[in-house]
């Protein structure tokens, strides 16, 4: 039986084990699927363990992405793009290949929700980790114009620097933003997980906007409930994003696309009823 694992700190909150082993059982795969709580600046050590029991590959998580893009010895070009890592595969030669499936979520729950995207303009709240991964995967979906606002503008122009060539891009002041609003607006930002709002002024919204937070959790999140207030059309939470990058990762390993939509739903009706 192959043997997988997602590493993080904290790690008692994932769902991986029970999104891949879904994924497994629709294949008729059976393989093992477990999460670790690494300590800090024991990463290294915690994979080389995976690999000496066997282990074929693992996710991974908060803080530890960056630990796995610098110990990959092959990386994909997404995983470059980023930055970061959140897939490794654990080759029979010893060597590891890292991977970030975290655009490919995102797009994945954003055309399964009909969210407009291709020729629309798009505002990206944040620079950090999450926003780099994703931003190529949007540019592909030919947006009018995609938008980054952060708190520290250096950090936004940055990214426009450095993805310009994919495709429309352009880094904003919070106060420069449209005051029509934007048809799709994303919070990369970390804003949802200490309950606070991004620094950004409401006039991003419209009653045609389609809003859209990376983070989730049982009841809204702070910003959910924010452009739910501003009347937004359309208001999505990131839980669709976990499985769809998974349902990538399960692809990188297995050669196989697996069909999300059971395991989104069995996800969010446990979510409802905590």
């Amino acid at each position: 039986m192959e043997k997988y694992a997602v590493f993080g700190n904290p790690i008692a909150q994932s769902k991986s084990p029970q999104i891949h082993l879904a994924f497994a059982a629709q294949f008729g795969i059976k393989l093992e699927y477990q999460k670790h709580l690494v300590e800090i600046g024991a990463f290294e050590q915690a994979i080389n363990n995976l690999k000496e029991n066997g282990g074929k590959g693992c996710n991974v998580t908060a803080p530890f992405k960056g630990d796995a893009f610098s110990m990959a010895n092959q990386l994909s070009e997404r995983a470059q793009l980023a930055e970061a890592v959140n897939t490794l595969t654990l080759c029979a030669d010893g060597s590891i290949l890292g991977d970030n499936t975290d655009g490919p979520g995102l797009v994945i729950d954003l055309e399964n929700q009909n969210a407009p995207i291709k020729g629309k303009r798009i505002l990206l709240i944040g620079a950090g980790g999450a926003a780099r991964g994703v931003i190529k995967p949007l540019l592909q979906c030919e947006p009018e114009q995609l938008v980054i606002c952060n708190r520290t503008y250096s950090k936004a122009q940055a990214l426009v620097e450095k993805f310009s060539i994919y495709g429309p891009i352009k880094a904003i002041e919070a106060e420069q933003l449209s005051q029509d609003g934007y048809d799709l607006v994303i919070n990369s930002s970390s804003s949802s997980l200490t309950n606070e709002l991004p620094p950004v002024p409401a006039c991003i919204f419209n009653a045609n906007t389609f809003a859209y937070d990376m983070s989730y959790k049982a009841i809204d999140t702070t910003f959910v409930s924010w452009a739910k207030e501003q009347g937004c059309v359309t208001v999505i939470d990131g839980l669709g994003m976990l499985v769809g990058q998974a349902a990538e990762s399960f692809y990188v390993w297995h050669g196989k696309r697996p069909n999300i939509t059971p395991v989104l739903e069995e996800l969010r009706a446990q979510l409802t009823a905590n």
